[in-house]
């Protein structure tokens, strides 16, 4: 299958830019007003899928075509004119992102249980069951795929969504095509294609998948969705399709042994669940922890990787914290000072032994995109962002210590506390193109990029 460029100018760092360039001039005043009315007038209409896809199609359109008749565009070339239409649909859909990704209760629906299923499945399920020959077998370069499926939930534009399918798609494709020509058998195609994306998938069991899916199939301009593209998305639709409606016969298997496999993988996870439960449970008792009087079950019950980070995430120091009288509570064997909170250094040996006894850390780290990068790994565009998560961190780290009544030791290099703020606050400003193909794990929809393009618009 050809590996052309299906997105060619949208993949170019200036289309973000060039488009909000654009939109600063005076003669742009009336798309200003026409973006801005349209999200207003669509924020206020209650959800409908098919309604809503059917009023950002049109609206998308309707500006495409005026932008190509006017004369901010005269002489444009193509590539730019495609390049004005995807900086639209990335705009327009970044602000109706929360109103229309997930809003449908069916959707919702869907997620868990595909979620569900493939936790399960993904507890089991061996390249074998999917007919996947020996010859294409390597899981630990399928990782690589994975990773890049995963990434689909850091973005919020329709096409940077289908970037990561795609570019999951292109490493099982290349991994193939690699195989195949190694040991000189015909070149792969979808018999071979599709088994190794539905057991990627499944292993990467990336949160709202169907939610990804149908985000993309109903706001990703329909005149884009096309070549090579529209083959892998398709793919990517069968592989839901076929893990919804996967049975023991999908899976070579008889209907006893899958049956067993479902019920092993239930208790392992469930095993696992109350696992930690108890372990916070009894770290709850040890530092004297009062529970909150909010209910923890309201909080993303549905989701169930949602709510396993909320089972192994312990409660901060400082939401706990309660009068010192509490440590009459402590008991006699306790070996930390009853006369005050446990030091920083006793959490942190305390979190590291709960660590590991995790059978599944990995899950614990996957909020933390930087932290498996090496230093050639990251580009220009990353500073930012790791300098925003770095003050977080600090500002965290201290109103911890602060909070225990101890000391914090310094976090920082002196490289570090030297850097100049009024450079970054100038940094911050500028709005930069966000390419799952560059490897940036940049968010798009940061809270400053979204502050620097509002008041551009409101600005106009």
């Amino acid at each position: 299958m050809e590996n052309s460029d299906v997105f060619g100018s949208s993949t170019a760092p200036l289309t973000w830019h060039d488009f909000l360039e654009r939109m600063r001039h005076p003669s742009a005043a009336d798309f200003v007003k026409a973006i801005k009315s349209f999200i207003v007038s669509f924020l206020n209409n209650a959800p409908d899928a098919e309604r809503d896809s059917v009023a950002v199609q049109e609206f998308l359109g309707n500006m495409e075509a005026a932008f190509r008749a006017h004369p901010l565009w005269a002489g444009s070339s193509e590539e730019e004119l495609e390049s004005a239409g995807e900086g639209l649909e990335k705009y327009v859909m970044t602000k109706l992102f929360t109103r229309v990704f997930a809003s449908i209760p069916e959707d919702v629906k869907a997620d868990d249980q595909l979620y569900e299923k493939m936790a399960l499945i993904q507890q089991f399920i061996r390249p074998e069951n999917l007919d996947i020959k020996p010859t294409f077998q390597n899981e630990t370069s399928w990782l690589l795929a994975q990773k890049e499926l995963q990434k689909i939930n850091m973005y919020k534009a329709p096409r940077d969504k289908l970037v990561c399918i795609l570019n999951c798609c292109k490493v099982i494709n290349n991994l193939l095509l690699n195989a195949s020509l190694a040991a000189n058998e015909d070149h792969p195609g979808a018999d071979e294609f599709l088994p190794v994306l539905i057991y990627v998938t499944i292993k990467a069991n990336p949160p709202q998948l169907h939610s990804n899916l149908s985000y993309i199939q109903r706001f990703r301009r329909q005149t884009r969705l096309v070549a090579e593209a529209a083959y892998f998305f398709t793919n990517m639709l069968s592989v839901e399709s076929f893990i919804t409606n996967i049975d023991a016969k999908a899976l070579s298997m008889d209907e006893v042994e899958f049956e067993r496999n479902m019920e092993s993988a239930q208790a392992l996870l469930s095993g696992l669940s109350q696992s930690t439960d108890n372990s916070y449970s009894q770290m709850d008792q040890h530092f004297g922890h009062v529970p909150s009087t909010e209910p923890v079950e309201a909080k993303s019950a549905s989701n169930p990787r949602r709510q396993q980070r909320a089972t192994t995430r312990p409660q901060s120091p400082l939401e706990s914290s309660q009068p010192k009288s509490r440590n009459e509570e402590f008991d006699g064997k306790d070996h930390l000072s009853l006369d005050k909170p446990p030091s920083i250094s006793d959490l942190e040996n305390k979190g590291a032994a709960e660590l590991l006894k995790e059978e599944e850390v990995n899950q614990l780290f996957q909020d933390f995109p930087y932290l498996y990068s090496q230093a050639g790994d990251l580009t220009v565009g990353d500073v930012e962002d790791l300098l925003s998560n770095y003050k977080q961190l600090v500002f965290k780290y201290v109103c911890l210590a602060k909070g225990m009544g101890v000391s914090p030791p310094s976090l920082s290099s002196s490289s570090n506390t030297h850097y100049e703020q009024t450079e970054v606050a100038n940094d911050s400003e500028e709005i930069k193109e966000t390419n799952p193909n560059d490897d940036s794990r940049k968010d798009i929809s940061s809270t400053n990029a979204d502050k620097s393009i509002e008041g551009l618009l409101l600005g106009l």
